[in-house]
């Protein structure tokens, strides 16, 4: 089977054919270079995903990170970033084993059509040629003959005729033989041109053209089974990448199943355990007997007498519930005491061990700078040992400082875990952690409320507290026995749902009466009538008091 033999006369429709080869080819490359950028933009985007989702550092969304459900989401993100890269390695690779080296490979194909054509359009001129002065001989032959013919009957008729003179028909004789003589020239030539013709179309249709289809052939057949390795190649780049990819895909579902219901709802319990017990039971007061404000464990005060806690069932401290809480402005106390006791053992146990990285880093500078100074010591050419002793200072200091400070927080966090008995009021401002107190008792006991998970408020009882609020400035605060005088009027801005012990509900619009200003812990008392009157938050009312009472 070969286009030499079988299409010897189909030059052209095989020149067409060629090039819609080498379109075919063009086109492929094309189909793969918009693949590869396909590739690339699903990478691009899954990155981009990936890094959308990602936690901000420093924020809220990197401590939910510690939950085995947010850690599985977060390692399927770095999979998903995996994943991607994949994909620009497909790119990569077709861009490299086909883009590129199927057009460099059309340009030599294009060069070598080229080439082959030209010689076959080269042999098909030089037959054209020939067989153009094969015609040339031929008319020519044919041309001398009928005029040999014509002197032949001429001669014959002038030496038939009695009329005509010997010279006339010498003449015509040699005419007629010199036109028979030019025929016979003629017909060599024309016979030796045939001859030569046969002999060049013979090598053209059976050895010239036969060679030159059979290379446009091979060419065709190169073109062929490159494509056929390039799409071997489009396959094998993708099956490259999927064991990788298979891998990311087998670590997602390995995260997923690392996820731990129950350590998830056990770190719930460690971010939010406030370490209080729930409040005790509200002892019944029996307003049968004559008008007396009783004071119950849930009340604002501890009963009037030497400062002691009442005794407790089972000799354990009970909580209290707390209708309102001091708002912590700013920054809260450097021991954490705003927080409750579980919370504020964490938050004191993160805090001695950031002070102990420090440490660590200070002390791995100061044996680095240590090193440095012997080897100046010992070849003083180096540098001078003594410039770097202010820096040891320094950090020697340093060091000194963030040992005081561990210590410090250890004995906090010795005293939250009950391992040191609650240091003294004298201890806290010797510390210079105890802040500034109030007159008001009432701010007095506010800074030593602490949030329950419920929303309501409670305060252990304990020595520290009892020592920090004086039961007689307390009693006198809450325990008057004659109603307190208004100070003033009040409208409320919004309704506010009075739900816990010692509050009042009210609404919208609604004008009342104020009994107590708000002394720091964002709580204003007021009164509707002589049986009703509570805390209100101070920002749901609006304030109106008394001049005297300003003076005041």
């Amino acid at each position: 089977m070969s286009w030499g033999t079988e299409l010897w006369d189909q030059f052209d429709n095989l020149e067409k054919h060629t090039q819609w080869g080498i379109d075919v080819l063009e086109k492929y490359i094309k189909f793969v270079k918009e693949r590869t950028e396909i590739e690339l933009s699903y990478a691009k985007q899954l990155r981009n995903l990936s890094k959308k989702y990602q936690p901000k550092k420093n924020s809220k969304e990197e401590e939910e990170y510690r939950y085995t459900s947010t850690r599985a989401f977060l390692a399927t993100l770095n999979e998903m970033n995996d994943y991607a890269g994949q994909h620009e390695v497909i790119s990569e690779n077709m861009t490299s084993l086909i883009t590129g080296e199927l057009t460099r490979y059309v340009q030599e194909l294009k060069q070598e059509r080229k080439s082959h054509f030209h010689d076959g359009r080269k042999a098909q001129q030089h037959i054209e040629t020939c067989w153009k002065q094969l015609e040339a001989s031929k008319r020519r032959f044919e041309r001398d003959c009928k005029e040999a013919d014509r002197a032949q009957q001429y001669f014959e008729k002038m030496d038939a005729d009695i009329n005509v003179t010997k010279a006339d028909v010498e003449k015509a004789r040699q005419q007629a033989q010199l036109r028979h003589q030019m025929a016979e020239d003629s017909k060599a030539e024309y016979s030796s041109t045939l001859q030569k013709f046969n002999s060049e179309q013979h090598d053209h249709y059976y050895t010239h053209i036969p060679n030159i289809f059979q290379k446009i052939q091979e060419m065709e057949e190169r073109r062929i089974v490159r494509i056929g390795e390039s799409m071997k190649t489009f396959a094998e780049v993708d099956r490259q990448v999927i064991p990788i990819i298979g891998k990311c895909l087998d670590e997602i579902t390995k995260a997923a199943e690392s996820i731990d219901h129950k350590n998830d709802s056990q770190l719930v319990i460690e971010a939010f355990k406030s370490g209080f017990e729930p409040p005790g039971d509200i002892d019944f007061e029996d307003f049968t007997q004559p008008m007396k404000r009783t004071i119950s464990e849930s009340s604002l005060s501890n009963s009037r007498g030497d400062g002691k806690s009442e005794p407790k069932f089972g000799g354990k401290s009970k909580g209290k519930l707390w209708p309102f809480i001091k708002k912590n402005k700013g920054a809260g106390p450097e021991d954490f005491s705003n927080l409750p006791p579980e919370q504020r053992r964490k938050k004191l146990q993160q805090k001695v061990d950031e002070l102990n990285k420090d440490i660590q880093k200070e002390m791995d500078q100061r044996d680095a700078l240590t090193k440095m100074k012997d080897v100046y010591i010992k070849n003083p050419q180096m540098g001078d040992a003594a410039s770097v002793d202010h820096r040891l200072a320094e950090l020697g200091q340093n060091i000194e400082k963030l040992r005081i400070e561990v210590q410090k927080f250890e004995g906090w966090l010795a005293e939250v875990e009950g391992r040191l008995p609650p240091r003294t009021e004298q201890a806290r401002r010797q510390s210079g952690l105890y802040e500034a107190q109030n007159t008001s008792a009432v701010n007095s006991c506010a800074q030593d409320r602490e949030s329950s998970p419920d929303g309501s408020y409670t305060e252990e009882q304990s020595q520290e507290t009892e020592m920090k609020v004086p039961a007689t400035d307390f009693d006198d605060e809450f325990d008057d026995e004659e109603p307190l005088p208004t100070i003033g009027t009040c409208k409320a801005l919004y309704t506010f749902e009075g739900q816990n012990e010692g509050t009042i509900s009210v609404a919208e619009g609604e004008m009342l009466y104020v009994i107590e200003e708000d002394k720091g812990d964002g709580w204003t008392r007021i009164r509707r009538n002589e049986d009703e009157e509570g805390y209100v938050p101070t920002s749901y009312v609006e304030v109106y008091l008394d001049k005297n009472a300003k003076d005041s």
